[in-house]
């Protein structure tokens, strides 16, 4: 990896034209045929397709050095028994750490997405199955409610946070982890802040996988019941 990478953003760019003027002295013809014969890193890290598709979305192909270091880590496949480790991450600004957290954060998401989908799906048919061997109908699958309702309000119980000092900082996260789940069916993400009607963002907060919050309001929202943290993993 390169310095280049670090003032580029959170991910190190396919095109490789602008980092040629700053530090490469090869031939555009050279610099073509290596982003051609090099793979995507991203897909070899094992992220989810979805994210890598998101990924090559923004013009990203390649991880830089944080991230290659740690999103293994927070995947936990760098750790013994493939478990998952705590992490503490400093890096100077521009280098990646967001995503470096973010992507393997969804990942895990949408893997347990994928699970709990699976494990519904086996329970539904489990019960018709026994349901038609009575000789009674089958159930019915349950309506979905609509979460914006507020008579169908209920406490938020996300599988991840990301909590942040600031409400900048917690809005530009959480429109990165948006931009990140386009490709995800049924992912939601929440962004919690003060200075925003609390109502709304209540609304916000049903069925939400992934919260961004500043301290603040997530303390309001846990303290009058609005939001469970028992399930972040």
């Amino acid at each position: 990896m390169t310095d280049t990478f670090q003032v580029q953003g959170d991910f190190a760019p396919a095109d490789t034209s602008f980092a040629a003027e700053i530090s490469v002295q090869d031939t555009a013809e050279q610099r073509a045929a290596d982003v051609t014969a090099e793979p995507n890193g991203f897909i070899e890290l094992g992220l989810a397709s979805e994210l890598v598709q998101a990924v090559a979305d923004l013009g990203y192909t390649q991880p830089t050095s944080v991230q290659l270091k740690a999103i293994p880590l927070a995947m936990g496949s760098g750790s013994e028994g493939g478990r998952f480790i705590d992490l503490m991450v400093s890096s100077q600004t521009g280098s990646g750490k967001t995503a470096a957290f973010l992507l393997p954060v969804l990942h895990t998401l949408i893997r347990q997405q994928a699970e709990a989908e699976a494990a519904a799906r086996a329970e539904f048919d489990r019960a018709a199955a026994e349901a038609v061997a009575r000789g009674e109908a089958p159930p019915k699958r349950a309506k979905r409610k609509d979460p914006t309702n507020t008579r169908n309000f209920k406490p938020a119980i996300p599988g991840a946070l990301v909590v942040c000092p600031t409400r900048e900082l917690a809005q530009q996260v959480a429109h990165d982890a948006i931009d990140l789940v386009k490709h995800v069916r049924g992912l939601r993400v929440a962004n919690v802040v003060g200075g925003m009607p609390y109502q709304l963002q209540i609304a916000k907060l049903q069925n939400a996988n992934l919260v961004v919050a500043t301290p603040g309001r997530l303390l309001d929202l846990a303290g009058s019941g609005q939001i469970k943290l028992d399930q972040v993993r």
